[in-house]
């Protein structure tokens, strides 16, 4: 399988699917979401990259359309100003993440192996799940966080409490969550190094994790549930942070900044989330469809 780009300018349809194969993915593509149902009938991908603003059949549509047959293919949008409320709308509707067009270099490659990462989990055997705690400890490798988000998406599948789309929307909030603990908590790094310089900023995150203070620092997962919905717990030993600093994720004007992006997924997948203990521990509440969950 492959992934398939949808955009109606050649131009942008170009640049997002070259950048794919060069990242060493297969990609085909489509002008449009009435092609990109066609594309999909004749063979499935294993994710869609969609622009947003297109004729014929928006990306909105799309999203919808794509959900109601391939619930289990995620869709990630490319978002350009002036697209910012369909943005929100889409990822509201079942759409597993986006990317900036202007960060489209930097951000898309990344952006797909992390959705693949946590819809490609496997499903527990009967001895592991007997076993697996509702509680993790971690360092602040990412090479940790891909098993213990894949283990809760297995829980998750078990229980039935959301369907395959939401499924994924959480494992992506979790994913940004314990991420963010990692790289903002523990290792205080900064989203600004982020966006000027990528190498660095990686260069950096891993120097810290093996000098003093950043390699005692701890990230703490747990997960509680109840009749119709799932509690998630993420929390990390960093000096915490003043919540006012960071952008208001339900400003659209801040759906174009890198800082704050974990943040504004979060917000937008779960039903409810808090921050407490100075920026260190953020909870997470996903309620089931009886329960009145937004996914």
């Amino acid at each position: 399988m492959s992934i398939l780009v949808v955009d109606d300018s050649p131009i942008d349809r170009r640049l997002a699917s070259g950048l794919l194969t060069r990242a060493g993915f297969s990609t085909r593509v489509a002008e449009n979401g009435d092609e990109a149902l066609v594309s999909l009938a004749e063979e499935r991908a294993e994710l869609v990259v969609t622009d947003l603003l297109m004729p014929k059949m928006d990306g909105l549509t799309l999203v919808e359309a794509v959900r109601a047959r391939y619930a289990d293919i995620p869709i990630i949008l490319m978002t350009a100003h002036g697209s910012e409320d369909i943005a929100v709308r889409a990822l509201q509707r079942g759409a597993a993440s986006y990317v900036p067009k202007r960060d489209l270099a930097r951000s898309l490659a990344d952006t797909v192996r992390s959705i693949l990462s946590v819809r490609d989990f496997d499903e527990a055997p009967l001895s592991v799940r007997a076993q697996a705690s509702t509680r993790w400890d971690l360092g602040n490798h990412l090479a940790e966080v891909t098993p213990v988000v894949s283990l809760l998406e297995t829980h998750l599948a078990r229980i039935a409490l959301v369907d395959e789309t939401s499924r994924i929307q959480v494992s992506v909030a979790l994913r940004e969550a314990i991420v963010n603990a990692m790289l903002h908590g523990n290792l205080g790094m900064s989203s600004d190094l982020k966006e000027a310089d990528p190498d660095a900023h990686d260069r950096l995150a891993e120097e810290r994790r093996n000098l003093p203070p950043y390699r005692e620092r701890r990230v703490r997962v747990t997960m509680t549930e109840k009749p119709g919905e799932v509690t998630y717990v993420v929390s990390d030993d960093g000096p915490g942070f003043d919540l006012g600093t960071v952008p208001d994720p339900t400003d659209l004007a801040n759906l174009e900044r890198t800082s704050g992006r974990g943040l504004f997924l979060i917000r937008t997948f779960m039903d409810e989330v808090t921050h407490s203990d100075g920026g260190r521990t953020i909870t997470m509440v996903k309620r089931g469809s009886t329960a009145g969950s937004a996914g």
